[in-house]
C-alpha cells in the first residue's frame, strides 16, 4: 500500500497595521483639509514608520488608504520598506474622516484569502478602531494606546479569527503600538 504524505493546512492568523497619516501642514489656509499635504517633520517620520512596519515583519496583502493629499503620501513614502510585491492598494473616499463603525464595516469586507492589510487614516476613527478591536496585549502598549493616537503612529493587532468578516470588537491581541518618537 503506497502511502500519501499527509498535506498540512497552514492556517496563518489575521494580521492589521493601523497607520495614522503623518503630520500634515497647515501653512496653506486656502487648501482644503483633503488637500493638505504633509509638512516636513511628516516627510521625514513617514519612512521611519515604513521601517518600524518592515522590522515586524509586517508585508501587507491589501492596503486600504484614505484618498486624502496626506494619507497618500504617507502611504508613498512608507512604500520603499515593503520591497516587491507588496499588496494591491485601494484609494477608498468612505475611509477619508469617518468613524470606527464603517472602518470595521470596511475591514469585515476583506476577502478571507488575504491575511495582512494595512489601513492608512485619519483620527477620531482610526483610533477608535484600534481602542475597539483591542482586547489583549501588552499593559503598557495598550494604556499608551488609550492615551492618544498620535501622527504617523502605527498599532499593529493580530486575531485569531480565520476571516476578517469575523472580526469584532476586543477580538484583537495588540501586538505593537509604536510612533515616531519611539524610534528618534
Amino acid at each position: 500500500m503506497r502511502r500519501h504524505p499527509q498535506r498540512q493546512l497552514r492556517i496563518r492568523m489575521l494580521s492589521l497595521a493601523l497607520l495614522r497619516h503623518a503630520k500634515s501642514s497647515w501653512e496653506a489656509s486656502h487648501l482644503d483639509d483633503f488637500d493638505r499635504p504633509l509638512n516636513a517633520r511628516g516627510r521625514a517620520a513617514a519612512p521611519i514608520m515604513g521601517e518600524t512596519l518592515r522590522s515586524f515583519p509586517f508585508v501587507p496583502e491589501i492596503i486600504l488608504c484614505s484618498p486624502a493629499k496626506r494619507t497618500r503620501e504617507t502611504l508613498h513614502l512608507i512604500e520603499p520598506s515593503f520591497g516587491h510585491p507588496h499588496g494591491h492598494v485601494l484609494f477608498e473616499d468612505q475611509l477619508y474622516l469617518t468613524s470606527a463603525d464603517t472602518l470595521l464595516e470596511r475591514l469585515r469586507h476583506v476577502s478571507a484569502t488575504a491575511k495582512t492589510v494595512l489601513m492608512i487614516g485619519h483620527n477620531p476613527g482610526l483610533h477608535e478602531l484600534a481602542l475597539m478591536l483591542t482586547g489583549r496585549g501588552d499593559a503598557k502598549s495598550i494604556s499608551r494606546l488609550e492615551d492618544k493616537f498620535p501622527t504617523a503612529a502605527l498599532a499593529i493587532l493580530t486575531f485569531p479569527e480565520t476571516a476578517w468578516r469575523d472580526v469584532g470588537p476586543s477580538s484583537g491581541r495588540l501586538e505593537g503600538f509604536i510612533t515616531p518618537r519611539d524610534r528618534s
